[in-house]
């Protein structure tokens, strides 16, 4: 395998910067003789020459000018490296990359994300929805900078990384004005035996709404079970039975699906959690994130 030594690469940048042999010796405190064996060391290894001479200036070749586009975005990012290690600002936008678990809402995935799009510093976010188990096994690869979830980790999850609850609220009932629910009985009595379309077994809420159900001796009719909570939605905006929501968006869903709100209640919670690689949270997006969602959208 053919490897690259940085360090004549820098010798021929500095020069081609400065325009002399003399000048990038003044500037990296070296001999002359020094920088101009590095140089042909890197034009044998290159097979390629990379100066001419004109007059008492070098000139890059053709090949000299394209070694030089690659070497000052490689040093530019070697100094943007630093700079992010140390906290500084980069004029780069930050990357931002989020997993989403599939059974949270896309409108409280939105406005969770929200607040890391209005920081000063350019953000540029990338988000991937997945299976919860599946994102959480990218953060431990540092392959995710947070993942958005309903359920903090489980003690079987072997991986270092720490739950930050962003915030909780209750959960509203929604219908399209075509699902017959019995007017003559009060919330929450009449959901019983209507069509409902329910998150899938096993996650947070499904749990949450089974206890709930049996509380209030309430038996829904059970329509369909969906993974994804966009579809389930869909679904209900066709009519195919009642769907649940977290409060603190019953009216963005109200209006983008055509439901009626059937009624609400705080017996049933749903919770949000931010799962990241950080006990304290660092990172400039994530921390804005949690502040918003801690002290606006759930606060």
């Amino acid at each position: 395998m053919e490897w690259l030594n940085y360090h004549h690469l820098l010798y021929f940048w500095v020069v081609a910067r400065e325009g002399s042999i003399a000048r990038a010796s003044q500037e990296l405190r070296l001999a002359q003789p020094t920088i101009s064996g590095q140089i042909r060391a890197l034009e044998e290894a290159l097979g390629e020459k990379l100066f001419v001479r004109s007059g008492r200036h070098l000139v890059l070749t053709e090949v000299g000018r394209v070694v030089f586009r690659y070497a000052d975005d490689i040093f530019s990012l070697g100094r943007e490296l630093l700079d992010t290690v140390k906290g500084r600002p980069t004029g780069r936008p930050l990357r931002f990359v989020v997993g989403i678990a599939d059974v949270v809402p896309k409108h409280i995935a939105h406005r969770l994300l929200e607040p890391a799009l209005a920081l000063e510093e350019p953000v540029r976010m990338v988000c991937r929805e997945d299976k919860a188990d599946r994102l959480l096994a990218e953060l431990a690869l540092h392959n995710l900078d947070m993942v958005i979830t309903d359920a903090p980790l489980g003690a079987g999850m072997k991986i270092k990384a720490y739950s930050h609850l962003l915030g909780e609220c209750g959960v509203s009932f929604l219908a399209a004005p075509s699902v017959s629910l019995d007017p003559r009985r009060p919330f929450p009595a009449c959901l019983d035996g209507a069509p409902f379309l329910l998150p899938a077994e096993g996650t947070m809420l499904r749990r949450s709404l089974e206890q709930w159900f049996e509380s209030e001796r309430i038996r829904p009719r059970v329509v369909g079970e969906f993974d994804d909570s966009a579809l389930i939605k869909v679904f209900g905006q066709a009519g195919a039975g009642v769907v649940v929501a977290p409060s603190v968006i019953e009216k963005e869903v109200e209006g983008q699906y055509d439901l009626r709100i059937v009624g609400s209640t705080d017996a049933v919670k749903e919770r949000f959690y931010a799962i990241t690689g950080e006990r304290k949270i660092k990172n400039p997006a994530t921390n804005a994130v949690a502040s918003v969602a801690r002290k606006q959208i759930f606060g």
